[in-house]
């Protein structure tokens, strides 16, 4: 069983600057992809960053250059920290650990950016 556990997110005006935690346990083995999602009222869920165990990373075109995500591998924990942000970052953040073909998922946790 695996367990995701997330702290950070809440409430900044455009510009400013959040960052997310997440921290895993439980049976993870070591190869793995650590990254966060965002669903956004009436929209789909998206890929927001993600990167693995051998430090590959990957951001979706709406954040790169202003977000950056980081992780311990040996701590099995996660972060992204956002910068610049805008009003359209507004969403529920969820941290997802993909490992053997399942995906595990974080409770989420609420951004919100005003103008």
């Amino acid at each position: 069983q695996v367990q995701l556990v997330e702290s950070g997110g809440g409430m900044v005006q455009a510009g400013g600057s959040l960052r997310l935690s997440c921290a895993a346990s439980g049976n993870i083995i070591r190869h793995n992809v650590m990254g966060w999602y965002r669903q956004a009222p009436g929209k789909q869920r998206e890929l927001v960053a993600a990167k693995t165990t051998g430090g590959s990373t990957n951001y979706a075109d709406s954040v790169k250059g202003r977000f950056t995500i980081s992780r311990d591998n040996a701590k099995n924990t996660v972060s992204l920290q956002m910068n610049s942000l805008k009003p359209e970052d507004t969403a529920v953040y969820t941290c997802n650990l993909a490992l053997l073909g399942y995906n595990y998922w974080g409770q989420g946790t609420q951004v919100t950016v005003s103008s």
